[in-house]
């Protein structure tokens, strides 16, 4: 059957490689773990703007494993964070980057955005480009 003997997370970790790869293709990426890197970092930066609400309902739409990334180490109070230029939010996204990360923050921000448009339905990824301030909304494709 599987490695985990466990379909539903077979299914995810599947989901979870295409959108890697979907990520690592967008950005020219050299390798998986950047792809994770760039993912991880915009999921937190994403997650962390948003409303507590909102990014519950938007976390319930990813895959089990992306998931998981996207709420690691977070906390609800304090939240959203007030960033509404796109260089605030691309500084929101370097901080969650590997040190020296081979790319731009507002590269990875774009190319992880698309493959996300690419990837998830699109009503819900309508929903959340509306909550976020107009400057921040020319980041996604």
């Amino acid at each position: 059957m599987s490695e985990t003997g466990v379909s539903a997370l077979e299914h995810s970790i599947q989901e979870t490689d295409i959108w890697l790869k979907a990520i690592q293709k967008e950005l020219h990426l050299e390798n998986r773990p950047h792809a994770y890197n760039a993912l991880r970092a915009v999921l937190h930066a994403l997650r962390d703007r948003l409303v507590p609400e909102s990014a519950v309902h938007f976390g319930a739409q990813l895959p089990i494993v992306v998931r998981g990334i996207y709420y690691e180490g977070w906390h609800m109070s304090g939240k959203p964070t007030g960033e509404r230029s796109v260089q605030e939010f691309a500084d929101k996204v370097a901080k969650e980057l590997p040190p020296k990360f081979a790319m731009d923050p507002l590269t990875v921000t774009r190319g992880v955005f698309a493959a996300l448009s690419k990837e998830m339905d699109e009503g819900a990824m309508a929903k959340v480009v509306q909550q976020m301030p107009e400057p921040l909304r020319q980041l996604w494709p």
